[in-house]
């Protein structure tokens, strides 16, 4: 598995329009064969612990924070979808008409290095175990300890 992660500040003001946005890109990359796609808007930001998002991000008055992920089959095959969408005439445009500051922006590409999933069941647990190993690093299932 690969994953794409973004963190977004976002005026509240233009939530609709990017939701709006955000769903026409969602169709984008899962037709081009994303595995999934989730935006994420902010809901409970005013945490105690570590750095909170509106903090460490510099929120103005009237922002939020969107998190959003784009999961793959591999680094590989994030390549070769995102190649494919920057192609699609459906993004044409799309760049420039965002609904929030580019500049501000947080974007990478991770490795997972510990993947859970509930009811998996063993079959499930095996596949999650090669892919692990397959991506470099060891598989912890919901019931061993850690």
């Amino acid at each position: 598995m690969y994953v794409d992660g973004f963190v977004i500040p976002l005026p509240k003001k233009n939530l609709a329009a990017y939701e709006k946005m955000a769903s026409a890109a969602g169709k984008v990359w899962m037709d081009h064969g994303a595995l999934q796609y989730f935006e994420c808007v902010g809901d409970d930001l005013d945490v105690k612990m570590g750095q909170p998002f509106p903090k460490e991000l510099r929120l103005k008055k009237g922002e939020t924070v969107v998190f959003a992920w784009i999961l793959y089959r591999s680094r590989a095959h994030r390549d070769q979808v995102n190649k494919r969408v920057m192609k699609d005439p459906r993004m044409t445009g799309m760049d420039t008409t965002m609904p929030f500051d580019v500049k501000r922006m947080c974007y990478g590409g991770f490795k997972p290095i510990v993947e859970l999933q509930a009811g998996a069941g063993r079959p499930a647990k095996r596949a999650a175990r090669r892919t692990a190993r397959a991506n470099g690093h060891a598989a912890v299932s919901a019931e061993q300890p850690i």
